[in-house]
Formats: structure tokens, sequence, C-alpha cells
């Protein structure tokens, strides 16, 4: 089973422990740093790949119908795959918004804020 420094703690890999934003992003910088690959993540660089990484998603779903990406959804391998997608545009976003200096948990809780405001039940 391969382990996963997690901070002070280590978990299974595939396990379901809750990990906060900060800790996805530190580990996120940590595995790039130690690549040496800052120099490539500019925010114009980073915001071009999650459009690029947005794009494979869609192409998971392009041409089919709701209720053919339901069903497509009950297998296994296609819910993996879009899984990767999604973390792909996930770690581009959190990797976007450390180098912009953008508090991501604050900056969601902000706009929920906002859009409870701007459209009250």
């Amino acid at each position: 089973m391969k382990l996963i420094k997690l901070g002070k703690r280590f978990t299974s890999a595939g396990s379901r422990d809750i990990m906060e934003l900060n800790e996805i992003t530190r580990i996120l910088i940590d595995f790039r740093d130690r690549r040496d690959w800052k120099r490539y993540h500019t925010p114009k660089n980073l915001a071009i790949s999650i459009a690029v990484e947005v794009g494979e998603l869609l192409e998971l779903f392009q041409w089919r119908s709701d209720d053919e990406i339901r069903k497509l959804l009950e297998d296994d391998d296609i819910r993996r795959r879009v899984g990767e997608e999604i973390s792909d545009v996930l770690i581009y976003l959190l990797t976007l918004a450390h180098e912009c200096g953008v508090d991501v948990e604050k900056a969601v809780m902000e706009k929920i804020k906002k859009n409870e405001e701007k459209h009250p039940v």
C-alpha cells in the first residue's frame, strides 16, 4: 500500500481522509518545486493549462445527451477518467490561486455569501 505524507500524518493512497485545500496546495507546490517547474507556472500559463484540461474534460461528454452521460458514468473506467480530468483542472486552479496570492477557501466563502445576497430564497 502506497503511503502519502500529509503534514505530520500519513494516509494510504485512495483513503477518504479529509484534507484542507491549503494542505493539498502545499503538497502540489512541494511536488512542483522539487521538479523545478515553478518557472513554467506563471498566471498566464496556468490559466491556459486550466482551459486545456477543461477541454479534455468536455471531450468525455461531447455529443452525448444528459441521459447518455448518466449511463456512461455508471462505468468505473469512465468515472476514473472524469475524475482524472477534474483533478487536473483542480491542480492547475489551486496552483494558479497560490501564484496569485488568492486564499481559495476565503474567496469561495465570500462568493457564496455574495450569491446568497444576490439570489435570496
